[in-house]
């Protein structure tokens, strides 16, 4: 029995053998990227030394922030992207299919609210966790001009500010 929120289209079944190839998607993109377990890869596009990969989340509805209603209006769609930590030398970038669903509790002070992904996303953040915890810990071990060339040469576009205001947070 599918576990109930969770869509079951083919994309979100696990692959019928230990390869899957000329499949539309990849099922089980969290073997390889833990914090991407969540969402289903729709296309990948390489362009020079960026990848694009474009997502979205497995999870059919919503729970609101505020009062906990689980909800599966859809209110509207958004594009939402995030840096990822550079991928064989590649800077990364997580195109995320964002949902805002309706909250049908008539208590609850939010009309509508975005949905997070468990592990890749969190309000108002520009980084995954994994990159977001990259960018942290050059922060503190470089901090200024010095973090911020290591994070370019990581793939990760961080100004310097961006490397202090993390250290002084």
């Amino acid at each position: 029995m599918p576990a109930a929120g969770v869509d079951r289209s083919p994309c979100n079944r696990p692959p019928p053998g230990p390869l899957r190839s000329g499949g539309r998607c990849l099922s089980d993109l969290g073997v390889l990227f833990p914090h991407l377990a969540n969402v289903v890869l729709e296309r990948v596009e390489r362009a020079g030394d960026r990848v694009r990969l474009l997502v979205r989340s497995r999870a059919v509805r919503g729970a609101c922030p505020g009062c906990a209603t689980v909800s599966g209006r859809v209110h509207d769609r958004y594009r939402r992207r995030l840096v990822d930590t550079a991928l064989v030398g590649a800077r990364v970038v997580v195109d995320l299919l964002v949902r805002r669903f309706r909250c049908s509790s008539a208590d609850c002070e939010a009309v509508t609210f975005a949905e997070q992904v468990d592990g890749l996303t969190s309000p108002h953040a520009r980084y995954t966790p994994l990159a977001g915890q990259a960018v942290e810990a050059i922060g503190l071990a470089l901090a200024g001009r010095a973090g911020a060339r290591l994070d370019a040469r990581l793939g990760l576009d961080v100004g310097r500010d961006t490397l202090l205001r993390g250290v002084r947070a």
